[in-house]
């Protein structure tokens, strides 16, 4: 069991290893449920987002340039060659 001191400012700092028990990184946002009886279940939130949200996520960070699948598997090759061969073989 994991004992935290909560600050005069009502903050409270979690352990690595519970973060870790967790499975929150930084960054990450955490998700308090209010139980009976003053419990509460704590636990990594995973979010609500949709795919159009997720589909605007990269809007406007590129250069304009598009890409065939082509263009991308031979970018793909090319670089597990120069990284030794490590890469997955294409069947």
């Amino acid at each position: 069991m994991a004992v935290l001191t909560v600050t005069a400012r009502g903050q409270v700092t979690f352990r690595k290893d519970v973060l870790k028990h967790l499975g929150i990184q930084p960054g990450d946002k955490i998700r308090v449920d209010l139980l009976p009886d003053g419990r509460a279940e704590l636990k990594a939130d995973q979010g609500n987002g949709s795919w159009r949200e997720l589909s605007g996520l990269l809007k406007g960070k590129g250069n304009g340039a598009r890409f065939s699948i082509d263009d991308l598997n031979n970018a793909i090759s090319e670089a597990g060659a120069l990284a030794g061969g490590r890469g997955l073989a294409r069947k």
